[in-house]
């Protein structure tokens, strides 16, 4: 098991990322949570195989059709055990 933060800018609001996202953590069974942040980027937190997450990751650096991912950073954390992947809002902690 191997769990990721990650904060991907760009055209990421308003484009359908967050269900985009959700779609392929169902796909490739990663657990976690995408939600949007203040700023205009979308944060994941995924959690799975080391295979699995990297075809997620793959996903989400391409992004829904009408996104443009700008940047793309992947931050290694230690494993929390999520048992699902759901879409969090700004003001859920």
């Amino acid at each position: 098991m191997k769990r990721v933060r990650l904060i991907i800018g760009g055209r990421v609001q308003g484009v359908g990322f967050r269900y985009f996202v959700q779609e392929n953590a169902h796909r490739y069974q990663i657990n976690g949570y995408v939600k949007n942040m203040p700023g205009g980027n979308v944060e994941v937190d995924a959690e799975g195989t080391s295979e699995m997450l990297d075809k997620f990751l793959e996903k989400c650096r391409m992004g829904p059709p009408q996104a443009v991912v700008s940047t793309f950073q992947i931050f290694d954390v230690p494993v929390y055990g999520y048992t699902r992947f759901r879409i969090r809002h700004c003001e859920d902690f």
